[in-house]
This record gives C-alpha cells, sequence and structure tokens, in this order.
C-alpha cells in the first residue's frame, strides 16, 4: 500500500470483468476509487465495488463509454486524477488519452504519440522495421477508389492474403482474400465495416501465413527507452479473429526462437520509449522456424492473467503505480522476472456454439464458482445479473496454474465442469470440447484450428 499522503483517485473508464480487476489492483495499492456506469449496468458489480459510481448515459456504448467528454466530466466531479481505460473502448484512443492529459488527468497507459504510431498499423509495421523486428510481405494504406492499385498491391503482397483495418484491431472486419478474383471486394467490405468500427477506412494487405501460430510478448516498458519482458502467450485458439483460449509459456517453440521473439518485442518497446503495460503481437510459422511482426496492443491485454500466473507480477497494479510516478525498474529488471509453472486460460460467454454461436443475452438465474486452488475467475457478473445485448457476451474468464502444462488444462478443465451457469445459453461445453481434443493437448493447433475443427468441437 502506498503513502496515504500522496493517493490521486482513480477512475475506471470501463466496465465488467476489467473494470472489477483494475478496482482490485486499486484497492491493494488503498486507491480511492470512482466506477462510470451506463443505464444497462446500474446494478453490475463493478459499480457496487467502487467508493463512488458516476452515471454516464445510455445503455449503448457510443452514448455513454465511449464518450470521452463524459468521462472527464466524471473525474472531475469526483476529484479523480489518475484513470485507467482497461481494454477496448477508449484504451487505445490516442485523441481521448491527450484529452484526459489536457484536462489534468493522469492516463493510464503510454502518452498519446505512442497510441498514434502503433495505431496506425502502416506506421506500427515501419517502426517495427526501423526497430530490426521482421515483418510480413505486405502493402501501404490503399487507395480504396483505385481498383488498378489494389489489384498491383495484391499481386506484389501474394495470396492468400488478408485485408485488414488500419486502424483497426481484434481482428474487427479482417478478411482473407484466397486469389485475386476476390480482392476488390473484400477491400470495399473491409474498408466500410472500418469505417463504422474506427471512423477510418483505410485499410492495407498482408501476406497470410498458413497453419501460423498467434504468439504474443508482454512487455512493460518504464518510459525512458528502457522495457523488460515477462514472457509469451499463445494465443492460437480462435474464432473468427477472436480469442478463445490461451496460454503461458507458449508450448513447443525452441528456445532460442522464443528469446529471440522476446528480445524482438523488447527493441520495439524501447524504441520508441514505450510506457506501462502493453503486447507485442507475432505470427509464429513453426515449420520455417521464422516469426513476424502483427501489431502491438498499446493497453492491458484480456488475457494478461496468465501471465501474471506464471510471473507473480501484478500488471494492472504496476501500471498504476508506474503513472503515479514510482521508479519499477528495480524490482521489474529483466533478472528478477522470473516464469513458474503454466496457466491456461478460457474465455466464458453468453453465446450458444449450436447456433452458430449466436450470443445470449439474459437473466444468469445461477452463477456458482467452485472455490479451488490455484483456479483465479475474472467477471463483471454476479447471481442474479443480466447480461444484456448492449456490450461484448463474455461472462467470465476462467485461469488455471499448474506445475506443468497437462496439469493447468486438466485443472481448467475440473473448474469448467464444476461450475454451474444457468439462465442462458453459455460455450462451457464447447471450451471443454476443446480442452480435450487431441490436437490441442499435442500442442499442434494454429490459427484456423477452430475452423478446422469445428464439426467435431460440436459433437
Amino acid at each position: 500500500m502506498l503513502s496515504t499522503m500522496t493517493l490521486p483517485t482513480l477512475l475506471v473508464a470501463n466496465r465488467g470483468e476489467i473494470a472489477c480487476r483494475v478496482l482490485r489492483a486499486a484497492k491493494k495499492l488503498g486507491l480511492p476509487n470512482v466506477a462510470v456506469y451506463s443505464e444497462a449496468d446500474k446494478d453490475a458489480p463493478h459499480v457496487k465495488q467502487a467508493d463512488k459510481a458516476v452515471f454516464i448515459g445510455p445503455p449503448r456504448a457510443a452514448e455513454s463509454y465511449l464518450r470521452g467528454q463524459a468521462l472527464i466530466d466524471a473525474a472531475h466531479q469526483t476529484g479523480a486524477t489518475l484513470l485507467h481505460p482497461g481494454y477496448g473502448f477508449l484504451s487505445e484512443n490516442a485523441e481521448f488519452a491527450s484529452l484526459c492529459r489536457s484536462s489534468g488527468i493522469q492516463f493510464v497507459g503510454p502518452p498519446s504519440e505512442v497510441i498514434t504510431l502503433m495505431g496506425d498499423k502502416e506506421e506500427a509495421r515501419r517502426a517495427a522495421m526501423r526497430a530490426g523486428v521482421p515483418v510480413l510481405p505486405g502493402s501501404s494504406k490503399l487507395p480504396v477508389d483505385d481498383p488498378q492499385a489494389i489489384e498491383a498491391a495484391g499481386q506484389a503482397t501474394g495470396f492468400p492474403l488478408l485485408v485488414k483495418a488500419s486502424a483497426g484491431g481484434g481482428g474487427i472486419g479482417m478478411r482473407v482474400v484466397q486469389s485475386a478474383d476476390q480482392l476488390l471486394a473484400a477491400v470495399e467490405a473491409t474498408s466500410g465495416m472500418a469505417l463504422k468500427a474506427f471512423g477510418d477506412g483505410a485499410v492495407y494487405l498482408e501476406r497470410m501465413v498458413q497453419r501460423a501460430r498467434h504468439v504474443e510478448i508482454q512487455v512493460f516498458g518504464f518510459g525512458d527507452g528502457s522495457a523488460v519482458h515477462l514472457f509469451e502467450r499463445d494465443c492460437s485458439l480462435q474464432r473468427r479473429h477472436q480469442k478463445v483460449i490461451e496460454e503461458a509459456p507458449a508450448p513447443v517453440i525452441p528456445d532460442a526462437l522464443r528469446s529471440a521473439m522476446a528480445a524482438a518485442a523488447v527493441q520495439l518497446a524501447e524504441s520508441c520509449s514505450y510506457a506501462g503495460a502493453g503486447t507485442v503481437e507475432f505470427l509464429y510459422y513453426a515449420a520455417a522456424g521464422e516469426f513476424f511482426f502483427l501489431e502491438m496492443n498499446t493497453r492491458i491485454q484480456v488475457e494478461h492473467p496468465v501471465t501474471e500466473m506464471i510471473s507473480g507480477v501484478d500488471l494492472v497494479a504496476c501500471q498504476l503505480r508506474l503513472a503515479m510516478g514510482a521508479d519499477l525498474s528495480e524490482e521489474l529488471s529483466q533478472a528478477r522476472i522470473k516464469a513458474s509453472g503454466h496457466s491456461v486460460e478460457a474465455r466464458v460467454y453468453a453465446e450458444n456454439p449450436a447456433k452458430n454461436f449466436i450470443p445470449s443475452p439474459g437473466p444468469l438465474t445461477t452463477l456458482q464458482l467452485p472455490e479451488m486452488e490455484n483456479v483465479r475467475y475474472e467477471t463483471g457478473y454476479e447471481q442474479g445479473s443480466r447480461v444484456t445485448p448492449f456490450y461484448d457476451p463474455m461472462i467470465l474468464k476462467v485461469v488455471a496454474h499448474g506445475p506443468n502444462r497437462d496439469a493447468a488444462i486438466d485443472l481448467l478443465d475440473k473448474a469448467l465442469s464444476e461450475m454451474r451457469i444457468e439462465g442462458i445459453a453459455t460455450n462451457v461445453a464447447y471450451l471443454r470440447a476443446i480442452l480435450a481434443s487431441p490436437g490441442f493437448r499435442a500442442a499442434e493447433v494454429h490459427t484456423n484450428y477452430l475452423a478446422q475443427a469445428h464439426a467435431q468441437l460440436l459433437e
């Protein structure tokens, strides 16, 4: 706990499980704290857990959690001078980070200039190349109204390829293009979705690596040109480019390549004087023993608990402490950061896998989570809560830690089997099918694994 003489009030500019997670870290540090909530979240656990709570608008995110000025007003109203954005919403919005700074509020994250750099995927690729980090062949931003230029960029990149939103993340709008005759329609569709989601319709092309794994490095920068890594996570199990199960450390990667990937991530973080927790994402092509830069996320990740479980480092508390001016360089020196055991996380969603994973909003008439040693739950719900259609349908994350990978998987499966969630459909049975699948058990997975095993998993 910090000295009460210097404690600022923290405003948590988010909702759900990440708001509860940040509030837990704030209480651990003794920070006075404030939650914000929309009409849909007036009875949510994060509202009850905070010292104070401020209403910010109607249920839709565009009218509440995405209104930067409403969040600033809530901070001023409560005397909060520290703001944690969580993930999603405005967490990677450079204009909001800049607005916080100009409003006398410390944004928990890197400076707006770094968010801008890494938020523009073309500029991020250039930054990676300048830092000596390998990148996939790809294009610059495409002139979406010039078919000939688009077709030329496609031929130069090579097929199959991905059309990606330049301002986006999280796989939103990403499209696979197998051949040239599909390219123009994919560019038009991705650009339209990017414009709606991010207010920026710019897109670019990137070579698609078949049967690649998605491996990301957790970095922490000190804002002075130095940074460390806290090992890697394997996030290859994805459905529609959204992660489903994550684990740390990543299995079956040669130690030399593992070290090279971590070193590349630290080089990139140091090259932009990164401050706080961030994630550098790579595609790992095991058949060739190569890895390529994908993007850098300038925020805490959904899957950060698996890193915390193997390292013993409270990443969110470190974010807050760094933002308050603490010198963490000694306690977070690379030599002192150690990994122990293995951790696996599963995301439990209110959705119906048998009906094409359609969201399943409704009341959680039962939500009972078994207490188990080395099992951690992260949730923004409680029994009696209602999952609304306004936000992401994730109910909770279940995180297990064991002395080795098999033990961690077995423990996670046991926790999933013993929890009780009633009132809505969930993907729990689907998650357990993944954990039991031979390919996952053998760590022979890739980013298309779930799509290829879809029928068997639903059985």
